[in-house]
């Protein structure tokens, strides 16, 4: 076989999946890797606010390379900063690691997936990636509340203006109005040809992945104007850090408006299940994700709003959570490492 046309990447299928905090994308994607076919590989590249990466290890811990499942975080802010090194950097390693089918770009629930689509549409990818539909998740209900919709965050996070299906999710939460209010929305600042459907639990099909982009079909003027904006990112790559000198590495992140507020626990450490559900329960905050080693082994937790998610992981090579707020309790760390058994 020619080694050149082996290692050679070209217009590779690549859907963004955005939306705000907390509405369901991690999900959504864990779903569609059940559609997956078994002869692909799928790349997901994941952008986290915090600087602790949690969605990484939440994948990792319900899917594997061997699966064809090939994941790369990048977190810290929105990773389409400092004109995109970031978020380039870490997708061209994923691309020659995966020689990927299909890619998967997760923004986080605090950045800016207009910059991100710039950067994907741009020279450097030209020829490498076909930009396919873009899935944007909204909670229905925020557009009632005013915190969300005079939020700018918010209205540049939900990207109607460039998404070709908008997923109601979340719909056994909400009322019908809510729906309709959603619909009206899409309507009026929507792409021309946009989906509009509901779901819950961020189940869609993968059917919906398949086709060109609206925004970038017809070169839209949100293409081309230009957006500054900066986070404050760690110098030093926090993976890197050993834990094993105080057994955690804490890590404070801030911008958007919001604070997060992050640690990784050495893999020694083992929690009692009972006393953390209790902790997370408790915590004030818009956004918290986790993965933990506990007595009733590895498992994955997802609190967005009024509910919390616990999923079983395969693995849990260390436990790490993030929280997003808008304002730092400092009794939070202390909580958590009485939970240590």
């Amino acid at each position: 076989m020619n080694t050149a046309k082996k290692d050679l990447i070209q217009a590779v299928p690549t859907n963004i999946i955005t939306g705000f905090l907390g509405v369901g994308k991690t999900s959504t994607i864990l779903h569609l890797l059940k559609s997956k076919p078994e002869s692909e590989s799928w790349a997901i590249l994941v952008n986290e606010f915090g600087e602790i990466g949690v969605d990484g290890a939440l994948l990792q811990g319900q899917s594997s390379e061997e699966s064809g499942v090939f994941i790369r975080e990048v977190p810290g802010g929105c990773m389409c900063c400092t004109a995109g090194v970031p978020m380039q950097v870490a997708l061209n390693q994923l691309l020659s690691k995966a020689h990927p089918d299909r890619l998967l770009i997760e923004p986080t629930g605090l950045g800016h997936p207009l910059e991100v689509l710039k950067v994907l549409v741009g020279q450097q990818y030209l020829g490498v990636l076909s930009i396919q539909k873009i899935i944007t998740l909204v909670d229905a209900r925020q557009l009632s509340d005013q915190r969300y919709t005079e939020n700018e965050t918010f209205n540049q996070q939900i990207a109607i203006a460039i998404a070709d299906v908008i997923v109601g999710n979340k719909r056994d939460l909400y009322h019908e109005s809510d729906y309709v209010k959603l619909k009206q929305y899409v309507l009026k600042h929507g792409l021309p040809q946009v989906s509009i459907l509901s779901t819950q639990q961020g189940v869609i099909d993968v059917a919906y992945l398949e086709g060109a982009n609206g925004a970038v079909a017809a070169d839209t003027d949100s293409l081309k104007q230009h957006h500054d904006h900066s986070h404050d990112r760690q110098e030093i790559a926090l993976d890197l850090i050993p834990t094993h000198t105080q057994g955690y590495v804490q890590a404070i992140n801030r911008g958007e408006g919001f604070e997060s507020v992050g640690w990784r626990f050495s893999s020694d450490q083992v929690f009692s299940h009972a006393k953390l559900f209790t902790v997370l329960l408790s915590l004030n905050a818009e956004r918290v994700k986790g993965v933990f080693n506990t007595d009733e082994g590895a498992i994955g937790y997802n609190i967005a709003g009024d509910s919390i998610t616990q999923t079983e992981l395969h693995e849990c090579p260390e436990s790490r959570i993030e929280i997003i707020s808008t304002q730092l309790s400092d009794e939070w760390g202390r909580q958590l490492l009485e939970c240590v058994l």
